[in-house]
């Protein structure tokens, strides 16, 4: 069982990658599942829009694509996320790059733990959740820093 982070090109690595594998075990496990196998790829958007062309039939550029190897409660998947796409969005909201980065992190496992976004309903919550799991972040490694 594991959280796995591997890049397309080799030039990308997740800031503070251990703590961003407790955090989505963490979120994980608060929905009284465990993690199996999730691996993440972080690719460039040409990357991402050839899978979405391939597997999808979508011809639209995207943060992130999760593929749902889930079986019962243990979580486990395949998730590609678009560096360039987290980098333009974060600029697009005026949000910083890493918090962006944690959002659509966190996006992927909220796919395989059951939510959707494809209605306005479904989107609300997903951000809901997502707003949660930021919240959850800050407070697992944001209180080591106040002493």
């Amino acid at each position: 069982m594991s959280i796995r982070f591997a890049t397309q090109s080799g030039d990308f690595e997740v800031p503070e990658s251990q703590k961003v594998q407790k955090w989505i075990a963490e979120v994980v496990k608060r929905r009284d599942r465990q993690v199996g196998n999730i691996n993440y790829l972080f690719c460039d958007d040409a990357y991402l829009l050839q899978v979405n062309r391939q597997y999808l039939d979508h011809d639209t550029y995207t943060d992130i694509i999760t593929f749902d190897y889930v079986a019962g409660g243990l979580i486990s998947g395949d998730i590609m996320i678009s560096v360039e796409r987290v980098g333009d969005n974060a600029e697009k909201f005026g949000v910083p790059f890493v918090d962006e980065l944690h959002r659509v992190i966190i996006h992927g496992v909220l796919h395989l733990l059951g939510l959707g976004d494809k209605s306005d309903s479904e989107a609300r919550e997903m951000r809901r959740q997502e707003e949660a799991a930021l919240g959850l972040w800050n407070d697992l490694f944001h209180e080591e820093h106040k002493a």
